[in-house]
C-alpha cells in the first residue's frame, strides 16, 4: 500500500521532537561558535552584510557545491528539493520550468518572474512567454544558490521582489586549485537511467601568478523523453544542452578585486510539446508540437573595494540575452498549425524569435560605522537597467508585443548592531520606470512609472541560543510590457494597470546549540511565519473585456516554514517543511499557485576514514484542493490533488589517500518505490524510479 502521510502532522511531531531535545539539552550544553557545516550556519550573502543564514532576520536558505553535487540534478529546479517554501512550478522539461515561492509563481500562461528576482552572478535575468519556463541554464555551472523568501529583499535587488530572490552563484577556479596550486583539472561524467540521460563537462583552472586565476568549464547534457511512476512516457522531455562558462578572477591589490564572468548556455528540442508549463494537457496534444531552441548568455565585469571603514564600493557591469527561436509548429498528427500573427491564440504557432536582452550597470558602497557598543553597516546604491523585448515575426505577436524597459533604482539599507544582542535593518528603495511598446503595437505608448520598497527587521538574541526575529515589508510590482501592451481582437493594451502592492510581516525564532549529545555535533533550527498581501493583483480579463490584463483581486498568502540541521561528524539530518494558503480574498478560493504542505525530511551518516557519505531523503506532500476563475463566466472550478510520498536514497564516496585520491562517487536512486505522483503545481505527472550515478576525477599541481 502506498505510503501516504499528511505533511502538516508529521511536520508538527517533527517540531515536538525538536523542542524535546532542545529541552532536554538545554540544562548542560554550551553555546560555542556556528558551525558552518549546517545548512543554517552558513553564509548569507545576499541579505546585506555577510552573516550566517540563522542570524539573519529574514527566511533565507543557502545550497552550497556538495548539495548541488549529491542532488544530480538534471535542471536547475531539481537542487531546490530541500528548500522550504521554494519549488519550481510548470513541469520538470528543461524549457519547463519557473519558481515558486510561498505560492507566489504562475504556472499558467506566462510565468511571473515580475514577482521573484533571480539574478546569476548579481546579474538579473528575467524572461517572459507565453507557455514557457522562465530561467534557462544547467546546474552544473553552479557553486551556490542562495533563496531569500519573501519581499524583504526588494530594498536590494528591485522593487517588485514580491515572492523574493534567489541568486545564482558560478565556480570559481578557488574552488577546484588547492592552497598553493597553480591548476586543477576536473573531468565528470553523469548517467540518469530514467531517459537516458547523460553529462558530461570538463573544468580547467589555473592560477598563473598570485593574484590571477582563470576557470574555463564546458558541459554537455543530453536525455530522452522519461517515464513517470506508471511507466508512462512523458513526450516531448528529450533535448540536448551544451554550456560553457569562461571566469578570470584578478586582485589588484589587498582591498581591490576584478572580476569577468561569460557563461553561454543552448539547449534544441525538436519535436517537443509547444506548452512547456501549465495549461492543456500536452500529451493529448492541445497545442501540438514545436522546434524549439534556446540560447542564454550572461556577461559581468564588476570591481570591488573592500578596504574597511566607509569606502567599500563595488561597480558592475553586465548584460543578459535570452533568445528563443520556435519554428514549425504542428498538431500531434504531424499536420502544420496556422500562424495568425494578429489572432488572440493563434499567433502562438508563427514561426519566431522571442527574446529578452538587458544591459546593467549598478554602484553600490557599504559605509562601516561603530561608536561605543554599537556598529552600523549602511549599504546604499544606485542600479539602472535597459530592456529590449524582441518578437521577431511575420507580424506584431500580440501575446508578446516588443517594446523597452527602462529602470533607475535608488537604495539604501542599513543594518544596526547594537551591544551584543540586537540587530535592526531598516531599508528603503525606489525604482523610476520608462516602459515604451514597440512602433507597430496598436494602442501602445510610453508609461512613466515609479515603485517603492520599504522594510524593517529585527533580531533579537534572548540567550546565547535563542533568537527571536521579525519584519515588515511593503514593496510595489509595475506592470511588465506583456501586461501593458498584449492585445487580441477587440482587446487593446492596459495603459492604465495599477501597481500590485504587497505587505509582508513575518514573526520567527531561531535555536543554535554547539555540543548537544557530543563535544562535536550542532543542532540549528528556524521557525517563520508569514502573511503577505497583495493588493491590486494583475489578472487576465474576460474576452468581452476591451483590455488583456486588469486590476481584478486581493490576493493574501500566509503560512509557515520550518528548517532544521543537526550535524556531527558520524550522523547529519535536515528537515525543511512549508506550509501554505493562498487565497483570493475578493472571491474567496485557494489559489492555484499555492503549493501543497511539503515536508523534506533528509537522514544520513558518514564513515569519514573510508570518505563515504550515505543517506536518504522522504519527501511528504499533503493533498491539496486548488481553484481557478473563469474570466469569461465567473465560475469558480475546484480541482483535487493527491498527496504522496517519494523516498530516495544516495551514497557519495570521496577517497582522500592513496591511489584514488581526486575521485568523486555520487550514487542515488530516486523515487525508489517508482510511486506514481503529481505536484500541483507540476504539468505533468512526476519522475518514476530513477537511477543516477556521477563519477569525477579531479588532478591538481
Amino acid at each position: 500500500m502506498t505510503m501516504r502521510v499528511r505533511a502538516h502532522r508529521l511536520g508538527l511531531a517533527s517540531l515536538l521532537m525538536t523542542t524535546a531535545i532542545l529541552s532536554a539539552g538545554t540544562a548542560t550544553a554550551q553555546q560555542t561558535d556556528t558551525d558552518g557545516s549546517t545548512f543554517l550556519g552558513r553564509l548569507i550573502f545576499g541579505a546585506g552584510q555577510q552573516k550566517v543564514a540563522i542570524d539573519t532576520p529574514q527566511a533565507v536558505s543557502v545550497l552550497d557545491q556538495d548539495d548541488i553535487d549529491r542532488e544530480q540534478a538534471a535542471n536547475v529546479g531539481q537542487i531546490l528539493r530541500n528548500v522550504p517554501g521554494a519549488q519550481t512550478a510548470g513541469s520538470d522539461r528543461p524549457l519547463g520550468f519557473a519558481f515558486n515561492i510561498r505560492g507566489i509563481g504562475a504556472t499558467e500562461q506566462s510565468a511571473s518572474e515580475a514577482r521573484i528576482i533571480v539574478n546569476v552572478d548579481g546579474v538579473p535575468k528575467f524572461y517572459e512567454q507565453y507557455r514557457l519556463g522562465s530561467f534557462f541554464s544547467d546546474p552544473e555551472l553552479y557553486r551556490r544558490v542562495e533563496v531569500l523568501r519573501g519581499p524583504g529583499s526588494a530594498t536590494l535587488y528591485g522593487s517588485g521582489a514580491v515572492g523574493g530572490v534567489v541568486n545564482f552563484e558560478t565556480k570559481d577556479a578557488g574552488d577546484f586549485i588547492p592552497d598553493g596550486g597553480t591548476g586543477a583539472l576536473r573531468l565528470k561524467y553523469g548517467y540518469d537511467s530514467n531517459g537516458n540521460g547523460q553529462l558530461g563537462s570538463l573544468i580547467y583552472a589555473a592560477r598563473p601568478t598570485d593574484g590571477a586565476e582563470f576557470l574555463a568549464a564546458l558541459g554537455y547534457r543530453t536525455s530522452d523523453d522519461y517515464r513517470d511512476g506508471a511507466g508512462d512516457t512523458i513526450r516531448g522531455t528529450e533535448f540536448e544542452a551544451p554550456s560553457a562558462l569562461v571566469k578570470g578572477t584578478f586582485r589588484l591589490n589587498d582591498a581591490q578585486t576584478l572580476r569577468m564572468s561569460a557563461q553561454r548556455f543552448t539547449s534544441d528540442a525538436d519535436g517537443t510539446t509547444l506548452a512547456q508549463t501549465g495549461g492543456g494537457d500536452p500529451i493529448a496534444g492541445a497545442f501540438g508540437n514545436v522546434d524549439r531552441s534556446v540560447r542564454d548568455d550572461t556577461f559581468s565585469v564588476d570591481w570591488t573595494h573592500e578596504g574597511g571603514g566607509w569606502f567599500n564600493p563595488r561597480v558592475q557591469l553586465a548584460y543578459s540575452d535570452t533568445t528563443v527561436e520556435q519554428s514549425n509548429a504542428r498538431n500531434t498528427a504531424g499536420d502544420p498549425q496556422t500562424c495568425l500573427p494578429f489572432a488572440s491564440n493563434a499567433n502562438v504557432f508563427c514561426d519566431v524569435t522571442y527574446a529578452y536582452r538587458t544591459t546593467m550597470l549598478k554602484a553600490e558602497n557599504t559605509a562601516d560605522f561603530n561608536g561605543a557598543g554599537w556598529q552600523n553597516f549602511l549599504t546604499f546604491g544606485i542600479q539602472a537597467t535597459y530592456q529590449d523585448r524582441v518578437a521577431d515575426s511575420a507580424g506584431i505577436l500580440g501575446f508578446h508585443p516588443e517594446g523597452t524597459d527602462r529602470k533607475i533604482g535608488v537604495y539604501a539599507q542599513s543594518e544596526f548592531v547594537i551591544g551584543d544582542r540586537l540587530t535592526i535593518i531598516p531599508g528603503a528603495r525606489i525604482d523610476f520606470a520608462e516602459r515604451e511598446a514597440g512602433s507597430g503595437v496598436p494602442g501602445g505608448d510610453k508609461v512613466t512609472d515609479e515603485a517603492t520598497a520599504l522594510t524593517l527587521a529585527a533580531l533579537y538574541d534572548v540567550t546565547d541560543d535563542l533568537s527571536v526575529f521579525g519584519s515588515i515589508a511593503r514593496t510595489e510590482r509595475l506592470p511588465t510590457l506583456d501586461e501593458l501592451n498584449s492585445f487580441s481582437g477587440t482587446k487593446g493594451p492596459a495603459l492604465d494597470l495599477d501597481k500590485e502592492e504587497a505587505t509582508n510581516i513575518e514573526l520567527g525564532l531561531t535555536y543554535s546549540r554547539d555540543g548537544l549529545f557530543t563535544a562535536d555535533d550542532n543542532l540549528q533550527l528556524k521557525l517563520t511565519a508569514f502573511r503577505n498581501r497583495i493588493n491590486g493583483l494583475v489578472s487576465v480579463t474576460a474576452p468581452s473585456d476591451t483590455v488583456f490584463f486588469t486590476n481584478l483581486s486581493e490576493a493574501e498568502f500566509e503560512g509557515a516554514e520550518i528548517e532544521a540541521g543537526y550535524d556531527m561528524q558520524s550522523v547529519f539530518g535536515r528537515l525543511a517543511l512549508s506550509t501554505v494558503r493562498g487565497t483570493d480574498r475578493t472571491f474567496d478560493y485557494t489559489l492555484a499557485t499555492t503549493p501543497a504542505d511539503t515536508l523534506a525530511l533528509t537522514l544520513g551518516g558518514r564513515l569519514p576514514d573510508q570518505g563515504l557519505e550515505f543517506g536518504w531523503r522522504g519527501t511528504f506532500v499533503d493533498d491539496i484542493t486548488t481553484a481557478t476563475r473563469s474570466s469569461t463566466t465567473g465560475a469558480i472550478t475546484e480541482t483535487a490533488f493527491d498527496g504522496y510520498t517519494t523516498q530516495d536514497v544516495f551514497v557519495t564516496w570521496r577517497p582522500e589517500n592513496g591511489a584514488l585520491d581526486g575521485f568523486d562517487v555520487q550514487l542515488a536512486v530516486e523515487n525508489l518505490f517508482d510511486t506514481e505522483h503529481r505536484n500541483n503545481l507540476s504539468l505533468d505527472e512526476g519522475r518514476g524510479r530513477t537511477f543516477k550515478v556521477a563519477l569525477a576525477r579531479t588532478f591538481t599541481w
